[in-house]
Order: C-alpha cells, then structure tokens, then sequence
C-alpha cells in the first residue's frame, strides 16, 4: 500500500512546519493528520475521527470550519503552539489532478492579527534578541500595527543581564526569537520564559549576520542604506532588526508594507524602570491578580480609541528625559483642562475612530472585508473636523498638532463611492459594491433582477396553464432552479415538464424556458460576484498602498487621544499642573496616591507634604508601624514624579519636582525558589541592582531593608546602605527610607543629608490609631503587637508577646552599647547582649528548671559534671 497524492501532498507541506499544528484546507474544512490531529483534538475538545490515507490504518484526522477557523487557532496560540495555514493556492474547477496547496500563514504568539482576541489597549509584541558576551540588541514589533522599535547595550565589563530583563520588563512580548548563543544558555532563557511567561525559539543562525540583516532591513523599508534610521554604528540593533524582518517573511509570507519604519531608541531617551519599580508601583497592571483596576494606567485611562489607550500605556512605561517635551504635553494639558467643552468635543470625535491601525493590518495581510472598509471610511471622515477643530485653538502647541493631520479625503471618497454602506459579513458572495460605481456591476445587477421578474411571471403562466394553484418555481446549489408540484396534482404535469427529482410529497421539475432563464440569471450573478469582489481586491489594493500615510494620521489621533485623556481625568481628580525645577528638589504639598485616593470614599484619604535635595533632606529615614501608609506614602512620592514625567498633571495641592533620571524601589518580600533564592537573597539581590546602577539624580524607594535576616545582620545592612546611598562621592541620590529599626534614627545626627520622618499613631489605651500623617522625628516604638491584635491573633498570643516585651525592655535593649558609629559593626547574634538571646529567655527559664529538679544527694561527681557541660552547651546555643 502506498500514500494517496492528497496525503504525500500533506506530507511534503508537513516536513517544511514540523514545530507547528498544520490546519489544511480540504474544501469548507481546515482538517489536522497524525500527531496534529491527537494534539488539536485534547486542545479544542473536538471529534477524533480517521481518514483512509492509502496506508494499513486509517490517519488520525479531527477538522474545524474555515469561517470559524480564527476562534480555533487563537485557542491553539494561547496553549503554546504555532499554527501553519495551509489554503487551496488555485480554483479547484481549473486544477488539473489535486488542487494545488501551501502554506500562506505561520500564526504564532507574537503575530497574531486578529482584533477579536487581542486587548484593543494592549500591544502584542513579537521581539527578536541577538547577544553575545559583550552586549546584545533586541527588536521588537507588534504586527497588527506594524510598529518597530530597536535598542542595544554593550557593555564587556558591565552586566548586561539587568538591563535585558528591564527592556523586557517593558516590552512584556509575547513571543522571543534569538540567536544560538542566548538560546544555549539554558538558565537565561528559563528565567525569561518564567518571569515573563512568553515562548522563546532558536532562530536560523544565518540570519544573525550583519551584512545579511542589514540587506534585510534595506529591502523591508525600500532604502538604499541605513543612514538616517538612527542605526549608524548600532550593530546590536541592526542584527536583531534584520533578523526579527526575515522572521516575519518567513512567518507572514507577504510584504509586510505596513512595516515601514524603524524606532531606534536609548536610554538617553526614556527614565530606565526596572522590573521590579514597575511591579511594586503598579504602573499598568497590579501585582495581585496582573490586572489593569487598580493600577496608574486605570486611573489615567480614559482614552476614546484603542490607538490611544495604547500610546497612553506607552507614555506611562517610558516617562520622558527632556524638559522640553514634558512641558510641551503640560502646556496642552493645561490648556484643554481650562476649556472642558473642548475635551468633551474631542471626546466625541474620536468615539467615531475606530482602530485604523488593525484595520489596517488587516488590509495588508488581505484578511480585510467590506465592512472594514467601511469602518476605516467612517474614521477618516472626523480628521477634517478634527483638524478644523485643532487649528481654529489658542494653542501653538495643539496647532503644530493639527498641521500633521492628513484629512485623507481621497480615502474617504474612494470607500464612500463604491462600497455599499452596509456590504455582507463575505467578500465572495456579492452585494459589495454600489451600482454607479461600474456600469458591468450595474447591468449585471438589472439582468439578475430581471430574471427574477421573468421566474415570477414564469411560475403565473404555468399555475394559469395547468390548473396547479400550488405550484411554485424554487431554487437550490444542486439542481438550479425547478417547478415543484405536489403529489395530488403530478396527474396535472403537461408534457414538457421534465421530471428532475421525486421527493417524499412532491416531484420537481425543468422546461426548456425554465433553464434558459436560469442560465441568464445564474450566469448575471456568478459575474456579477466575481466582478465584484475583483474591484473589492483593487479598492483594498489601493489603499493598502496609501499605508504611511493613514498611519501617520493614527499616530496623531493617539497622540491627541492620549493627551485628552491625561486632561479629563485631570479635570475629574483636581489634579494640578507641576513644575519643573532643575536644583534636585522634590517638593511636594499634600500629595496623594492616585489610585488608594480613588479607591477610597471621598475625603478619607490623608494628603502629605514631601521634602527632597541634593543637599539637607537627601535621605528621609521614615519609621512608624505597619498598616499607618509608609510604603503607600512612598510610593505616590514615586508615581507623582513619574506622573510629571509622561506629562500628566498630579494628585497634590502644589508640585515643583526635579528630573529623575531613575526610579528605583525596593519594597515586599518574595522567594524565588524556581531559582534557588530565598526572600532574603531576592532583596540582597535587588538592593546590588540599586547601588550598582542608581546616580543622584535617580530617585529611591527602599522598604524595610534587611528585613529578612537576623536582627543585627540586618540592621548591619540596613545602615550601611543609608551610608553609601546618601554619600555624594558613591551615589548621593534622593531616597525615601523605611525602617522598623528604630537605631537608624541615630543616623540623622551622624549622616549629612539624612532626616528622620515617623507616622504618626495616636493611642487609646490598648489600642492604637493610625493617622497616616507624615512628620519630622522618629518613632519611640514600633506598635507590632497592637498591630497584630488588630489582624486579629490570639489574646494569648498578644499578652505572652507584652510580657516578653517588658523584659526586654527592663534589659534597655535600645540603649545597650551597640557601638553603630559609621565605621562600627553591631553585636553579632552570639553576644552576650543580643537581642537573639533576649527573645529565648523562655529557654534560660528552661534551664533553671532543670537545675531545680535535679537531685543533688544522689547525684555522683561525674554526673555533676556532665549535666553542666550539658547545660553550659545549651546555654551557649541560645
């Protein structure tokens, strides 16, 4: 037994996508073979079934619509899998033998196109890394936008590993192609695919080839040489563009026009934010649960278009460096939230835009229908208003932006001319195209309503000449049209009518006049469809080839979107605008945090003042009690520098903030056990990542450093970082401190720069109240206990816990000579004085015990001894 033609067919066309799920068209059927078929089959909960494939068994086969094809693979891509499409490349009524076939489309994670499983406000980044020992470049895209952007570091000293992570702590792809070299590196690439829970694939060697990426790069933009795409002597960058280019023809197997420029960028550019500063501040997604409530971007949010919920998203995880372009968004801010009729009449223009970035993919990739056009047609009609809008302002920034909107009306008036206002779901089954757009379209169109009429008078003429009252003329894909006469009157059947089929109550016939009408209309019409959908290709052709131009325009409508939503939610909060200052200060009066403020009952949030320089108040050492708002007061100080960054205006009664060039937070604790890391190694780690790459103009946000060893190893750390932070000569860098250890307020007398801040607690009694107030001085006391009562622990637990503080503190244990000076270690915990030794009293207790009971008349000298010895060692081991 040898294969059928179909299955060698589908077998050679397999060889060449063995790492993907192969969906090949069989008439209205997308089916999978073999492996393919067990696999999609668990995945998608569908049938299992077999085919005859010419071998002994039958192949495994499971299949899934054509038109439903899209919903099936999306399920696929979200499992992990590729997906390779595999369609009819000739008219199956013209094929001489099997239907030729191929595959037209690789779907994977990072090249999905399809809007209805895609976050209309999120980007879907496909990214490419090539690294080496000395440095790497990553490029990344999303597809259905055709954005492009590239950036590098090489360093053959330095750590390159930290900033990799935090480029992808930004991009967050969905899918990573790289080189050999990364690709072996088996721990790397485990880490990336578990902190950032994306696929990651070897891609062919060849291809990391500078002279090979950089033709692939000239080739893609239609250039011919790379000066002027800011990739002159980025090697890192170019390699991993031209490579990232190859993956997606490969993939894609089309042109790809929509990816038309290149976004080269550095750190120059953007303030650097780390993994962990966008995690613990929750910029675009929160750390419990990973969803958008409750972060910045769901408070300042409030963008019309999905282009501009993503170029928001953008803005909020690449604040900017340039005074000059955060003041030139401030000044629009400004001026849109002192005229609130114009955000409104902005508003409701761009509820009419719809996401022309995707629509446009769709048109390129050919995937487009008619009502897309239609979409994109009613879009382009609010440009012209919306630039008459702009220009008519008091606002040269808003009129610079106005100047750069293309009102795109040939656009406008090619869809509005030929395309129907509300065309079918299917490009292929006609009534596309409007009747005076073609004069073919218009008389095919009449020729097939006039056989109509002709069928209807037909079925009159022979209901009069027989006599049949109930006979009809009717239609079907299989016999064309018939007269259908029931099986009381077939007795009434003339001569001439010719039996075609003999149903269960009725038998159906043709005549010669019949068919000839038929012919006519059926003729028209399979015309008429295919004429049609022949101008539909040339319309979406056409403007497929207008492509920079219409995304140029979906890049300004973002940009105003994104700029009126930071006005309105301005507007909305009572947000001010900040001033920029360039003497290191961050001064702020009754700031808040955006989002605890909305999340609270009006009024109940609690505004504090801030205090940052480069000189006096460079590091505030803030002590209080859990649950009273020091981290939550450290981070709005965060997000209101972070917020001036991007542009926005910020939660406070008065703002005059400095640049920071970094924001760096340490805050929480977590294992990392995957990696072999405990809570404590985590922090350490993260603190190195701080000193190693903070200058004094980044800002710090350091929670309960050293927390997560011993008493005095912590305390130890805790003081020597305050120490090398605050030191001009190492880092010298703004910073906010919080600290259970109430030692480290001694600093402020030794360190200069550094100022203590507490929490104010008010008691009552037993019980405490929090009032989230930040002012100078140290807190005397930490409040744990109460703390925990409050959480709820056990009353026993709660009164053991006060008689054990009361010893310790009839011992003076915070006025014990710990020797802190700046170049002085704490005890360690085998001192006599510890505060190890304190919290094991129960055990000293332990021992008198077991001196009481021994009996000493009976006991013999080296018994004596040995209990000693025994007791000594125990003593020692507290």
């Amino acid at each position: 037994m040898s294969l059928t033609p179909m299955m060698k067919q589908y077998f050679e066309i397999k060889e060449n996508h063995r790492d993907s799920i192969l969906f090949f068209r069989l008439g209205d059927f997308y089916e999978m073979f073999f492996d393919d078929a067990i696999i999609a089959s668990r995945e998608l909960e569908i049938a299992l079934t077999g085919r005859d494939c010419g071998l002994k068994d039958k192949a495994p086969m499971c299949g899934v619509p054509y038109h439903s094809a899209d919903s099936y693979i999306a399920k696929l891509i979200e499992k992990g899998y590729k997906v390779a499409i595999c369609e009819q490349i000739e008219d199956p009524a013209k094929a001489v033998g099997i239907v030729k076939r191929d595959v037209v489309r690789v779907v994977t994670p990072g090249t999905i196109i399809d809007s209805n499983v895609l976050d209309d406000k999120k980007n879907n980044y496909l990214c490419c890394i090539y690294m080496n020992e000395k440095g790497f470049g990553i490029a990344y895209t999303d597809v259905s936008t055709g954005d492009f952007f590239t950036t590098e570091k090489s360093d053959e000293n330095g750590d390159i590993i930290s900033p990799l992570f935090d480029e992808l702590g930004k991009i967050l792809p969905t899918e990573i192609i790289c080189n050999t070299h990364l690709y072996e590196n088996t721990s790397l690439t485990m880490k990336i695919k578990q902190r950032f829970n994306c696929m990651i694939n070897e891609f062919h060697q060849w291809v990391f080839d500078f002279d090979f990426s950089k033709e692939s790069i000239k080739r893609q933009l239609s250039v011919v040489n790379l000066n002027g795409l800011g990739l002159e002597d980025k090697d890192y960058s170019v390699v991993a563009s031209g490579a990232l280019i190859e993956y997606l023809r490969e993939t894609q197997k089309i042109s790809l026009n929509h990816i038309n420029k290149i976004t080269q960028y550095s750190s120059k550019n953007f303030m650097t934010l780390d993994i962990n500063t966008r995690r613990n501040l929750e910029l675009t997604e929160t750390i419990r649960g990973n969803v958008k409530k409750g972060s910045l971007l769901w408070v300042l949010d409030k963008t019309s278009t999905a282009m501009g919920g993503r170029l928001l998203k953008k803005w909020i995880e690449e604040p900017l460096l340039s005074r000059k372009d955060i003041e030139n968004r401030l000044s629009i801010v400004e001026y849109l939230t002192q005229n609130i009729m114009l955000i409104n009449d902005i508003r409701l223009l761009l509820k009419e835009v719809y996401d022309i970035e995707r629509l446009m993919s769709k048109i390129i990739f050919g995937t487009c229908n008619a009502r897309d056009l239609i979409s994109l047609k009613n879009s382009i009609k609010t440009f012209p208003q919306i630039k008459e809008l702009l220009s008519s302002l008091d606002c040269e920034e808003l009129l610079n932006i106005s100047l750069n909107i293309d009102g795109l009306e040939d656009i406008y008036m090619l869809i509005q001319n030929s395309i129907l206002d509300e065309p079918p779901f299917s490009v292929r089954e006609g009534g596309l195209i409007k009747d005076d757009f073609n004069t073919e379209i218009k008389s095919l169109r009449e020729a097939s309503a006039k056989g109509k009429e002709w069928l209807s008078k037909l079925e009159e003429s022979e209901k009069t000449k027989t006599g049949i009252k109930n006979l009809k003329v009717g239609f079907n894909k299989i016999f064309g049209y018939y007269i259908e006469v029931s099986k009381s009157n077939i007795k009434f059947a003339p001569d001439y009518f010719i039996r075609k089929q003999t149903l269960a109550n009725s038998e159906r016939y043709i005549t010669p006049e019949l068919k000839e009408i038929e012919d006519k209309i059926l003729g028209a019409e399979d015309k008429m469809i295919a004429l049609e959908y022949e101008i539909f290709v040339s319309i979406r052709d056409k403007i497929a080839s207008e492509v920079k131009r219409i995304q140029d325009d979906s890049k300004v409508i973002a940009q105003i979107d994104a700029l009126n939503s930071l006005a309105l939610t301005a507007y909305n909060n009572n947000y001010i605008k900040p001033k920029i200052n360039s003497n290191g200060i961050i001064k702020i009066k009754d700031g808040k945090h955006p989002v605890v403020e909305k999340v609270l009952e009006e009024g109940l949030f609690v505004p504090n003042d801030t205090l940052l320089s480069n000189e006096e108040n460079r590091v505030l050492v803030i002590t209080g009690p859990n649950m009273a708002g020091k981290s939550t007061y450290m981070r709005q100080v965060a997000l209101i520098v972070l917020m001036m960054q991007i542009g926005s205006f910020v939660p406070a009664e008065e703002a005059d903030i400095c640049i920071v060039d970094r924001i760096f937070t340490r805050i929480g604790a977590s294992d990392d056990l995957s990696q072999g890391q405990s809570t404590f190694m985590v922090e350490m780690s993260e603190v190195a990542n701080i000193l190693n790459n903070a200058t004094k103009d980044s800002l710090l946000i350091l929670d309960e450093i050293g927390r997560g060893t011993s008493t005095y190893d912590g305390l130890s750390i805790a003081w020597a970082v305050i120490e090398y932070i605050s030191d001009n000569n190492k880092i010298g860098a703004k910073t906010l401190f919080a600290t259970h250890y109430h030692e480290l307020t001694e600093l402020e007398d030794r360190l200069s720069g550094v100022v203590n801040y507490k929490i104010l607690v008010q008691e009552k009694g037993e019980d405490i109240i929090f009032l989230r107030k930040i002012q100078k001085g140290g807190a005397d006391r930490s409040y744990g206990i109460e703390v925990a009562k409050l959480a709820g622990v056990s009353s026993d637990v709660i009164n053991r816990a006060y008689e054990l503080l009361n010893e310790l503190e009839k011992r003076d244990i915070n006025k014990s000579e710990i020797a802190l000076s700046s170049r002085e270690r704490p005890k360690t915990s085998k001192d006599k004085n510890s505060l190890q030794l304190d919290f094991f009293s129960v055990k000293e207790r332990n021992i008198i015990e077991k001196l009481k009971s021994i009996d000493v008349a009976n006991l013999t000298p080296i018994d004596a001894i040995n209990i000693l010895y025994k007791l000594s060692k125990e003593s020692n081991e507290i």
